[in-house]
């Protein structure tokens, strides 16, 4: 997965905006100095994600803070499991908690559901991917939580690959315009991977037969319609499904043979797990 082209970091911003300037319950009713131990166990199965950046909020909260995570990214893990343990200062463990929980609870619930579509495609070799279709500010975390879970990363952002959708087609005065636009690009970033979506089959037929395009997105097309274009397949291009794909039908269309399956829900549908923290062994 390309790196995030910025500065931005998730985790002061979700401290920043929780605790503001300060948790007045907890520094109001918890004693100081204060010691205990906190648990945080999922309610329901799920795939683990998100570990290492709720460990990175309670080290920002506190960098005294003893912590171990128990499951590491990619694991299943049942009801009652606990993922990550904290000691140290109670009043650290419980301004760093909502934060903790909301990454982990997200990025669990990312990770699992590519899990199930991962699950569903069965014995067929199409890879699941993700989209740009990510909570804004937190595209690394969530494509971390879609590998997590089996699932492969798409482009990461609009810098590090090519994809002509139907509104980049429609400025362009025709194919043979379009496929000189190809050629320059080849030209001028030979490395660079070029996808470009076809609505019907028409377009899946002439692209093709153009030189450059490494994948051809068929987009809101039928299983039927799918295997037909999948079959026009030359000179290694590669073909990909979008639209309209469900945990129920996933299947179908990974059998018409197509190489990537892409899923906007993995990341922007994603249900939250149900994950809490416990306090034991509290001593003052």
């Amino acid at each position: 997965m390309t790196g995030q082209p910025s500065h931005y970091d998730p985790v002061a911003a979700a401290l920043a905006e929780d605790i503001g300037t300060g948790d007045v319950t907890t520094d109001f009713f918890v004693p100081p100095t204060l010691r205990a131990s906190g648990r945080i166990a999922v309610r329901e199965k799920a795939i683990v994600a998100g570990t290492a950046v709720a460990a990175e909020v309670f080290r920002r909260v506190d960098p005294s803070l003893d912590i171990d995570l128990l499951h590491g990214d990619g694991e299943e893990v049942a009801p009652g499991d606990v993922i990550i343990e904290v000691r140290g200062l109670a009043r650290s463990i419980l301004k760093a908690e909502r934060v903790a929980l909301n990454f982990l609870q997200r990025l669990c619930g990312v990770a699992t559901l590519t899990r199930q579509f991962v699950d569903a495609v069965g014995g067929h070799p199409a890879k699941i991917l993700d989209t740009r279709k990510t909570t804004p500010g937190l595209r690394a975390l969530e494509k971390a939580a879609v590998a997590a879970g089996g699932g492969v990363n798409h482009r990461f952002g609009l810098y590090d690959m090519v994809l002509v959708k139907d509104n980049h087609l429609a400025t362009f005065g025709g194919l043979s315009a379009f496929a000189e636009r190809i050629r320059q690009l080849r030209k001028e970033r030979p490395d660079i991977r070029i996808e470009v979506e076809a609505d019907d089959l028409e377009q899946a037929r002439a692209f093709v037969e153009l030189d450059g395009i490494d994948v051809i997105l068929l987009d809101n097309m039928p299983p039927a319609k799918i295997r037909e274009a999948v079959a026009l397949r030359r000179n290694g291009i590669q073909f990909e499904a979008s639209g309209g794909i469900t945990l129920k039908n996933v299947k179908r269309v990974a059998a018409t043979g197509v190489d990537f399956i892409s899923i906007g829900a993995l990341t922007n549908a994603a249900r939250a797990i149900d994950i809490g923290l416990e306090l034991t062994h509290v001593s003052g």
